[in-house]
């Protein structure tokens, strides 16, 4: 698990674009793998080499691909997979690049939006730690000297002050304990997997970004399978193994299990998502005209275009929003702080 050789998201975006260069110059597939084993990074040489020694013995590519110890998505293969029934690769590794890039610029607008917030709410809990463990400590040193009474506020920052300084180890293993248990948990368990994905969608604000990337995620893929020649079932089940929210993937199988039923797309979609957790009535009623127009796979890659749209400028909005509420935030800490430590010093002719 911590030696996991999955490839980054941008290795595979560079092992889908330089293949399919090769492929649409013509070249053979076992051509091609051997021609980019030339050019390929050292770290690549060995599932390459792998890669070609599985082709040359007859297997598809998708099976090559699958026997690379977890390199490549599931996502990758499957549309690999898919393309191999319809004898069109270029159009399974344009369709992955596009993917690709996409997710590796929803990814990079997240980082962006988000660096800033992180960086400023460490930086103040590591200030205010830094407070408690070496800067009240002198103050309770000077008030140890008054003759008086400190005032309440005061007490109460000595007293917690003094329990992180006697426990902060006990603190840091129990909170270290508490993580690491919660992880692997989570990596064991479906059940918590499946809860947490769904809590997160009800996060105020928060859970509409997640929402939305999901959403655009899954009509991106669902759109690209129905364009490469996939029946909408198989397409549906692809999707399923290729999702990586547990919300997304029971709501690809609902679908498919309501129209294996004989339900039609539109209530497929209302019974699959009776609460509209993932769903919004925008999006459910252009997939049902879409479906009834035969446009489903246009309708479903403009929907995706349009809520990737609608995430930038709400994590645009995010940012902008949290840049002036963090800098209060930490002043007011940082503040109050400051005020309850000098309080006995206003006070000080009292006091003495």
């Amino acid at each position: 698990m911590f030696f996991n050789k999955k490839l980054s998201q941008s290795e595979q975006l560079h092992f889908a674009e330089q293949m399919l260069v090769l492929l649409q110059a013509g070249l053979p597939l076992l051509n091609a793998i051997q021609l980019l084993i030339q050019s390929a990074p050292k770290s690549w040489q060995i599932w390459l080499e792998s890669i070609r020694s599985l082709l040359q013995k007859g297997n598809s590519f998708s099976f090559c691909l699958g026997a690379q110890d977890g390199r490549f998505s599931q996502e990758f293969s499957n549309l690999i997979r898919v393309s191999e029934r319809s004898g069109d690769l270029s159009l399974a590794l344009r369709t992955i690049s596009q993917q690709l890039e996409a997710q590796i610029e929803l990814r990079r607008k997240v980082q962006q939006s988000l660096t800033y917030p992180v960086i400023t709410l460490a930086t103040s809990f590591l200030l205010v730690l830094v407070m408690m463990i070496w800067v009240v400590p002198v103050f309770k040193e000077v008030f140890g000297n008054f003759q008086a009474e400190l005032p309440a506020p005061t007490r109460v920052l000595i007293t917690i002050s003094t329990g992180i300084q006697d426990y902060y180890i006990a603190l840091l293993t129990t909170t270290l304990i508490i993580a690491a248990s919660f992880f692997f948990a989570w990596l064991k368990s479906s059940l918590l997997q499946k809860y947490c994905d769904a809590v997160i969608l009800r996060m105020p604000f928060f859970g509409n970004l997640f929402r939305l990337a999901t959403l655009s995620h899954w009509c991106r893929t669902l759109g690209h399978l129905l364009e490469s020649g996939l029946p909408l079932p198989d397409a549906l089940r692809v999707t399923a193994q290729s999702s990586n929210h547990w919300v997304s993937h029971d709501f690809s199988a609902e679908i498919f299990k309501h129209l294996t039923r004989g339900w039609p797309l539109g209530d497929s979609l209302k019974r699959a998502d009776p609460k509209l957790r993932l769903l919004d009535m925008e999006t459910l009623l252009l997939l049902h005209i879409g479906a009834e127009s035969g446009e489903l796979a246009e309708m479903l890659n403009k929907r995706a275009g349009t809520l990737g749209s609608q995430l930038s400028s709400q994590l645009n909005t995010l940012s902008q929003s949290l840049e002036p509420v963090l800098i209060l935030i930490v002043g007011v800490i940082i503040g109050t702080l400051v005020i309850i430590l000098y309080l006995p010093i206003f006070n000080l002719g009292q006091i003495v």
